[in-house]
C-alpha cells in the first residue's frame, strides 16, 4: 500500500513558495529520510502531509485527503515535533492519563516502558524535567501509539548522545515493523544513515535527489586519491572534490568501483557528504546545516 502519494504539491506563502511542484510516492513498511538546508520546506511538506495546512495539488496520505479528512486520519498518524508543547504545570503521570483517555490506540503499558529506560520519575512536572527528559517524555508518549504513519521533525532535539542512540535503537527493534511508516527529519543526519530505507534530498521546495538506501550505497562511491592519481580521477568527471589533511577525496556518481580501486581507497559516502556535495554549495546564504 502507498503511505504518502503526491502530485505537484505546492504551498506558497505570498510570494515564498516553500513547496514547489513537489512529486512524492512513499511505500508503506519503509523508514524515509527527508534532509535539506533550514528553508527548504521541509517542515511546510510535513505539515501539509498532516493536514496542518492547505495545500495546491494532489496529496493522499494512508489513502486520505490530510486536510479533508484530517481526524480520521489522525487516528492512523503520530507525530513529533521538533520543540515538545507539553504543558508545564502537568505530571508525567497525569500526561499518561491524559493520552489513554484521549487516544484508542495508546498503549500505556509501551509507553511506561520506554519512561522505565529513564530516570523520569512518575510523579515530576514537566516544569521540573530537563529539555532532554521532556523530550524523552514527548518521544515516549508518541511512540506508544498503535500508528501507521508517524512523523518525526527533529525528535531527538536537546538529547545527548547516548539517548539519541537509544532512541533509534529502540525505534528500529520496538517501534518499526513493515507494516508502519517513519518519516524523519534531523539534523543528526550522520545517526540515521543505518536507520533510513530511503533517502531524499529537498532544496528550495523542491526534491534534488530520491532514492533507497540499497541505491544510494550501490551508486555514489567517494575516493581519496593517490596524488599521482589526481589528473585521472578528475577526469572522470567527479560531482564533487574536496581536501581533507592534504589529500583529495572525490565524489564519484555511477562509476565502476574497480576502477576507481586503481586511483586510491574507495568507501561508501555518508549521506552529509553527498548532501554537501550536492545541495551544500547552492543551499543559499545564511542557510544552515542539513536537516
Amino acid at each position: 500500500m502507498t503511505a504518502i502519494e503526491a502530485r505537484s504539491l505546492r504551498k506558497a506563502f505570498g510570494t515564498t513558495v516553500a513547496v514547489d511542484g513537489l512529486d512524492l510516492h512513499v511505500e508503506e513498511g519503509c523508514i524515509l529520510g527527508i534532509i535539506g538546508p533550514n528553508g527548504a520546506g521541509k517542515t511546510t511538506a510535513l505539515n501539509a502531509i498532516l493536514g496542518l495546512t492547505p495545500y495546491q495539488g494532489e496529496l493522499k496520505v494512508l489513502g486520505r485527503d490530510p486536510w479533508a479528512e484530517r481526524d480520521q486520519l489522525m487516528l492512523d498518524v503520530a507525530f513529533v515535533a521538533d520543540v515538545a508543547v507539553l504543558p508545564r504545570w502537568i505530571r508525567v503521570s497525569q500526561a499518561l492519563d491524559y493520552v489513554a483517555g484521549v487516544h484508542p490506540r495508546f498503549d500505556r503499558a509501551k509507553a511506561e516502558g520506554f519512561l522505565a529506560k529513564t530516570t523520569i520519575k512518575r510523579s515530576s512536572k514537566v516544569r521540573e524535567l530537563s529539555k532532554g527528559m521532556v523530550a524523552q517524555l514527548h518521544l515516549a508518549l508518541v511512540m506508544a501509539i498503535d500508528a501507521r504513519l508517524l512523523v518525526l521533525d527533529e525528535p531527538t532535539l536537546g538529547l545527548d548522545i547516548l539517548y539519541r542512540k537509544q532512541f533509534y535503537d529502540s525505534l528500529l527493534n520496538d517501534y518499526f515493523d513493515r507494516s508502519r511508516t517513519i518519516v524523519v527529519t534531523t539534523h543528526q543526519v550522520e545517526e540515521i544513515q543505518d536507520v533510513l530505507t530511503d533517502l531524499m534530498f529537498i532544496n528550495r521546495g523542491r526534491i534534488v535527489l530520491r532514492c533507497s538506501m540499497e541505491e544510494f550505497e550501490s551508486r555514489y562511491l567517494e575516493v581519496m586519491v593517490h596524488p599521482e592519481q589526481l589528473a585521472a580521477a578528475r577526469s572522470l568527471k567527479p560531482i564533487h572534490e574536496r581536501q581533507v589533511l592534504g589529500r583529495s577525496i572525490l565524489l564519484f556518481d555511477r562509476v565502476d568501483r574497480q576502477q576507481l580501486a586503481a586511483l586510491g581507497d574507495v568507501r561508501t559516502p555518508s549521506i552529509a557528504d553527498l548532501f554537501v556535495a550536492m545541495i551544500g554549495n547552492h543551499a543559499g546564504a545564511g542557510e544552515g546545516a542539513p536537516r
